[in-house]
């Protein structure tokens, strides 16, 4: 099958967002790396080795190191710039998990994912390299992201043209990231999705922001003709016809799909086979209030 995404298109707007930081631009990772830091939080347990994968940026490493449980931490990135922020790294192909089987016990990637053509081989990958009750946690813009931008893009060409080109990646649905743990073998799965939504004076706002965070189209099924001056004006009028608020501000919606799954092992609570439950549920329901 074709590759959805360009990955090196994508890795290029990476570095060059980077050689051109914008103050603030990285809201959404840092966001994400808070909230990584309570999830790490409510795990009642300390880690030897972890793996931080293809984060671009430091943040993730350093709310581990923050949370003083994890002993030994490894970033891993495509490209030698993205390793900023000292400690231990190793520069590796995007999709690949550059580790022994069974040499993690924690392993994170936060807003990555979705830039990959092999989302299912890289969960396997990363299941292999865990140890025995290893866990992993990971964060990507799924379903719903960026919504707005979408269909505004998708009336303007089709009313300018008689036709759309993708200019927005597709997007994978909480349910299916659930699904996708549990093909990759790892126990316990859970995936859940909170959306952030930020306000913009208008679409131009928006797009420069995601030229910001190198999260500008890297479809492989791209259209190669330059975007119009007047598709993006007439877009930007339908952004604001359909997705302003009172004060004239435009909403961008980012849905994080947050994935979490441990490894196999012995010491794992196991869900009871099915009629082996001491009380049915009818009796249960019938039951009168307090007993």
């Amino acid at each position: 099958m074709q590759p959805i995404m360009d990955i090196s298109l994508w890795l290029a707007h990476k570095r060059r967002a980077l050689a051109h930081p914008v103050d603030g631009a990285d809201f959404l990772m840092r966001r994400t790396a808070e909230d990584l830091a309570d999830r790490l939080d409510a795990v009642e347990r300390r880690f030897g080795k972890a793996a931080v994968l293809f984060c671009q940026t430091p943040a993730a490493a350093e709310t581990l190191a923050e949370s003083c449980k994890v002993a030994h931490i490894v970033r891993v990135e495509a490209d030698t710039a993205f390793l900023t922020g000292g400690g231990v790294g190793l520069i590796a192909p995007l999709e690949t998990v550059p580790f022994e089987p069974e040499s993690l016990d924690l392993a994170v990637s936060l807003l990555s994912l979705q830039a990959m053509n092999d989302v299912p081989g890289m969960l396997i990958q990363i299941r292999r390299a865990l140890r025995p009750d290893g866990l992993f946690l990971g964060a990507f813009a799924g379903a719903g992201t960026l919504f707005e931008l979408r269909e505004s893009l998708l009336a303007a060409e089709t009313e300018l043209y008689g036709g759309a080109s993708p200019r927005v990646i597709p997007f994978t649905d909480v349910r299916d990231a659930g699904a996708l743990l549990q093909r990759a073998g790892l126990a316990l799965p859970v995936a859940d999705v909170e959306t952030v939504t930020v306000r913009y004076a208008s679409l131009f706002g928006l797009m420069a922001d995601l030229r910001a965070m190198g999260e500008t189209s890297a479809l492989t099924d791209r259209s190669r003709r330059p975007g119009a001056r007047k598709l993006f004006a007439r877009a930007a009028e339908i952004y604001a016809e359909r997705f302003s608020d009172l004060d004239g501000r435009v909403r961008a919606s980012f849905s994080i799909v947050w994935m979490s799954g441990w490894a196999p092992d012995a010491s794992q609570q196991k869900p009871l086979k099915p009629g082996s439950a001491k009380v049915s549920l009818k009796t249960i329901l019938e039951a009168p209030d307090g007993q």
